[in-house]
């Protein structure tokens, strides 16, 4: 069975918004940790939960499939979690510190909360949701009037993480491409990065080369 191998010590790399079997295989060729599958309908990488199925089977052992969602109810989480084999729960709507408790302990799966950054105000509550989620994702808080809560291609001051610890792993998003994600692990520290956007050739549609480019970069991080 084809695995998914890295050297050690590597930074590891989450691709999200698959839609096609070529996207999951350029994950696999170039490295990457995490593959992310969303379902969110206003987003131009929403997948119907049958073609998710389909992505997640044909991932190969070491390619971690993590399910974004966005304020989703219990029943549209059955649902996803039911047909389609996960390792992970991403939350990236307005979910509280207690709503990601829940879905933690129903589900049964580790969860990843994204909490977006903007300025130095916002930075409390990544304390308030590592208390609960497996996982954090400090991403970019979107754009005023943005109709995606992520995968707008925008980031923010790096410099407002810059060497901050927390006690939970996090992962680094907002605006990462090829050119920048070396420079922004230097200056973040940040062992986990996420990219969406930034790999592809049109919104939705993932470029094999630009992840290829994405993942070798973060050896030279």
């Amino acid at each position: 069975m084809l695995r998914v191998t890295r050297p050690a010590g590597d930074v590891r790399a989450k691709i999200c918004g698959l839609r096609q079997a070529a996207d999951v295989a350029a994950c696999a060729e170039a490295g990457a940790a995490y593959m992310g599958l969303v379902f969110f309908p206003k987003s131009p990488r929403h997948v119907e939960i049958d073609a998710a199925r389909a992505l997640a089977l044909a991932a190969p052992v070491g390619l971690a499939k993590v399910a974004l969602v966005v304020d989703a109810d219990d029943a549209a989480l059955d649902a996803i979690t039911q047909a389609v084999p996960l390792d992970m729960l991403q939350l990236h709507g307005a979910e509280t510190p207690e709503r990601v408790a829940e879905i933690r302990t129903r589900f049964g799966l580790p969860v990843m909360k994204a909490v977006g950054l903007r300025d130095a105000g916002d930075l409390p509550a990544i304390i308030d949701y590592e208390a609960v989620a497996d996982q954090i994702l400090v991403d970019a808080k979107p754009p005023e009037g943005a109709e995606l809560p992520g995968g707008n291609g925008v980031g923010f001051d790096w410099r407002l993480i810059a060497g901050r610890d927390w006690a939970k792993p996090w992962m680094l998003a907002g605006g990462l491409t090829p050119e920048n994600v070396a420079e922004a692990v230097r200056l973040t520290g940040a062992r986990q990065v996420d990219v969406s956007s930034g790999v592809e050739s049109a919104p939705g549609v993932k470029d094999p080369a630009k992840i290829a480019t994405f993942c070798a970069a973060l050896a030279t991080a």
